[in-house]
């Protein structure tokens, strides 16, 4: 049984960047917890009626997840690259040493949201050895409609050497995506049930599995 931990920038990331393999880590039995980096504020533009709805979604996505435990910093959406870093960073090491994840899940750098670059950089403070010890692997995953619309040239480019065979938990996976109202689309949108199935069976085809999740691993203690 391991510690799992994945840090999201927004409620969704975690979703549709590794919702097959957080699925699959529970029914392996593995204990998984979620950290939400940023909320919607009604300082930011955001309605009442929103902030409630995605409210009861988290709720009912962490039920679904079947989370050990949900973990929120209460940054505004969209500010992280207004915030001290030191900031950032010690939000997510509080979260860390409270959680002692043996695995993370992190954004990628290179995604076209800041949100994504910022938490991955505050990251590269929170994997330190002499300070994390029980961290063994860290793994980037790609987000659709961030990854693969990031125009970064050279910038965390997202090279997968990691492939998870998610063909069990795939459609939980679309339905608990479904649970975010207003974040799917009707195809060609990025974000429909449609490429959601299509992305994971691409990367299955280059897997040998019917639908996988990729990573990129860029830290591993064995």
């Amino acid at each position: 049984m391991s510690n799992i931990l994945v840090i999201a920038p927004h409620a969704d990331d975690e979703t549709l960047g590794c919702g097959g393999t957080l699925l699959r880590h529970a029914a392996e039995g593995d204990n998984t917890s979620w950290l939400i980096m940023t909320d919607g504020q009604e300082s930011l533009g955001y309605s009442v009626e929103f902030i409630k709805r995605r409210e009861k979604e988290i709720t009912n996505v962490a039920e679904m997840y079947k989370f050990k435990s949900i973990h929120r910093t209460n940054f505004g959406a969209t500010t992280l690259d207004t915030l001290p870093m030191n900031d950032i960073v010690a939000a997510i090491s509080g979260v860390i040493s409270e959680v002692k994840p043996e695995i993370i899940y992190i954004p990628n750098r290179g995604d076209a949201h800041t949100d994504h670059t910022y938490v991955y950089d505050a990251m590269a403070s929170c994997t330190k050895t002499f300070r994390y010890p029980f961290i063994k692997k860290v793994m980037v995953y790609e987000t659709i409609s961030e990854t693969d619309f990031s125009i970064k040239d050279g910038v965390g480019y997202f090279k997968p050497n990691i492939w998870v065979d998610i063909s069990e938990y795939l459609h939980k996976k679309i339905e608990i995506m479904t649970m975010y109202k207003g974040e799917i689309g009707v195809h060609p949108f990025p974000r429909s049930k449609k490429n959601i199935e299509a992305f994971a069976l691409y990367r299955g085809s280059t897997s040998g599995f019917e639908y996988a999740e990729s990573f990129m691993l860029i830290k591993e203690l064995i």
